[in-house]
């Protein structure tokens, strides 16, 4: 069973779709108690940093998702669900996460130049994956693929060691993709990148 938290905060059901289009038994559950019982738990985020972890706590999600992780089984972050891993985030004040992950979450800089054009924030749409160390998440998925990206924050993560693919936007090269042990992110949203999302989703139901 493939667990995805209704706190409040995300693409739950085109993420539940997605995954059961594949064959995998998934539900979205706002209940905190159903994580215990999952094989596999996905953390999704849309929206703004403080919002996202603040539902999470009061939803008495962050209790039963950190005994899943100690636990050794899968977790997987999208978007927000992946920023809120790491130490803490700048967004709109300095916000706390989870701590999962070593590192911070920064907004893109205003006034970055590309081929003499101004780039916009939030990075809005396709961008190709360069991927930086073997990750489950990526089995079958060729290095410079496309997906879809959207935000304005992204992780600068602590340690390289945790960066499974790169993403570069501007003259910034930002980490798309988290892998520690369990744990396993993206900054893009796999639900909305069609075939190569679904790549992605396969190869997580498949752990």
């Amino acid at each position: 069973m493939i667990n995805i938290i209704d706190y409040e905060m995300g693409n739950l059901r085109s993420v539940e779709k997605a995954f059961e289009s594949l064959g995998f038994a998934a539900r979205v559950s706002a209940d905190p108690a159903d994580i215990a019982s999952a094989d596999k738990l996905v953390l999704p985020g849309v929206g703004a940093f403080a919002d996202c972890i603040a539902n999470l706590k009061k939803g008495g999600f962050v209790a039963p998702l950190l005994a899943h992780v100690e636990s050794g089984k899968p977790l997987l972050g999208i978007c927000v669900g992946m920023q809120m891993l790491f130490d803490e985030s700048e967004e709109f004040g300095r916000h706390r996460g989870l701590g999962l992950i070593p590192g911070r979450v920064v907004r893109f800089p205003s006034g970055m130049v590309e081929n003499g054009e101004r780039l916009k924030v939030p990075h809005m749409g396709w961008n190709n994956l360069l991927l930086k160390k073997p990750s489950p998440l990526f089995t079958g998925v060729e290095n410079e693929s496309f997906v879809y990206f959207v935000h304005s924050y992204y992780c600068r993560a602590a340690n390289d060691d945790d960066v499974a693919a790169g993403c570069r936007y501007g003259e910034i090269e930002f980490c798309a993709s988290i892998l520690h042990d369990n744990i396993m992110a993206t900054q893009f949203h796999p639900e909305k990148s069609q075939a190569v999302g679904l790549k992605i989703f396969k190869n997580f139901g498949e752990l």
